[in-house]
């Protein structure tokens, strides 16, 4: 298996999987280390766990409120991202539908090693869509590739 695609590298436990989420939600996690790869692994632990529309609410609400413990305001430009919070919540949960196997370590590492490219939902938006004001606030539907 090839490293993922994060500046932390692969998950070496379990029980540094059920860590991080447990410090994103007791808002302990340090700002530095809530990274795209802390972001999908929570992301992962709720898709995993709840129905879709739950693990997106959990999702929302988990980062809304780590975001406020930190002094993270969300404005126009910075901040809470609705589109690409779903996005990624329908895309980790499509992961998590076909692939349970193995312990949390090992599926957050597939998950990334597959979709932690940063930049993947520009695969489906243009940049001027995805980080327009709209699209922070609200769900703005794909304008380059359908979402599956």
């Amino acid at each position: 298996m090839t490293a993922p695609a994060t500046s932390e590298g692969p998950f070496k436990s379990d029980a540094e999987v059920l860590a991080l989420v447990r410090e994103f939600e007791a808002c302990t996690l340090p700002r530095a280390r809530w990274n795209h790869r802390a972001h999908l692994t929570v992301a992962l632990w709720y898709a995993a766990r709840l129905e879709p529309e739950e693990a997106l609410e959990a999702m929302r609400r988990g980062i809304l409120r780590f975001n406020e413990a930190r002094g993270v305001a969300s404005t126009p430009t910075s901040g809470y991202h609705e589109t690409i919070t779903r996005f990624y919540m329908r895309v980790v949960g499509h992961f998590a539908g076909e692939d349970n196997e193995g312990g949390w370590a090992e599926r957050a590492n597939r998950l990334l090693e597959r979709y932690g490219e940063k930049r993947l939902p520009l695969r489906h938006y243009t940049e001027s869509r995805l980080m327009s004001p709209a699209a922070r606030a609200a769900w703005v539907e794909p304008d380059l590739v359908p979402l599956p």
